[in-house]
């Protein structure tokens, strides 16, 4: 198999590729250019009718899309080291945390995105108004997730997990387009140093 691929600051494929090296899975890359606009090509929408990277191709021609999705097929495959829970409670509390990952913290920011970045101006009619008013959101969000890791070490609690390659992949994401930690989010920004720390993160 062989996971179609796009590079830095793209996030969806990168929470693969850090999973991929926390599970020690030698994964194949095939890269797909955003700004070459080869992920909205005729070849690659055959792949994914989105035109979204990443995309995990098996070697039956079978096609897995959605990030988190290929990261749960990894992890059938792969038990050992498990990143989306050892127990059922585990399981439920990395679920949640996926959730509030992708609704409350990256909801802004691909807002931002989207609407406010000059990038994007090239490829979406913006709303600069409401693309600008994510800036605030954005903020509240990132105070909101300092409050709930409070003292934890990890997102989802004691152990590191998908919750952290999510909310990881969702921080720097937000830095490149602009969005940073604001300054007296003290434990996010712990949070953040200690997983950017680990090996993977350079995937």
């Amino acid at each position: 198999m062989k996971l179609y691929n796009s590079a830095m600051p793209a996030p969806n494929p990168r929470r693969v590729r850090i999973f991929a090296a926390e599970k020690g899975i030698d994964l194949p890359l095939e890269e797909v250019s955003i700004p070459k606009r080869e992920h909205k090509s005729d070849a690659f929408l055959q792949k994914n009718s989105l035109g979204q990277t990443p995309v995990l191709e098996l070697d039956d021609g079978t096609t897995i899309c959605e990030s988190i999705s290929i990261c749960r097929y990894l992890e059938e495959l792969n038990p050992e080291n498990p990143l989306f829970g050892r127990n059922a409670l585990e399981k439920a509390a990395v679920d949640m945390w996926l959730r509030r990952v992708e609704f409350i913290v990256m909801g802004p920011v691909g807002n931002f995105w989207r609407h406010a970045h000059p990038f994007t101006a090239r490829v979406v009619k913006q709303f600069n108004d409401f693309g600008e008013s994510n800036r605030e959101a954005a903020a509240k969000a990132f105070n909101w997730l300092d409050g709930e890791i409070g003292s934890r070490e990890f997102i989802s609690g004691d152990s590191y997990s998908m919750a952290d390659v999510a909310a990881l992949c969702t921080v720097d994401f937000a830095g490149f387009t602009g969005l940073e930690m604001p300054e007296e989010a003290e434990n996010l920004r712990g949070w953040h140093k200690r997983v950017s720390a680990r090996p993977s993160a350079a995937a």
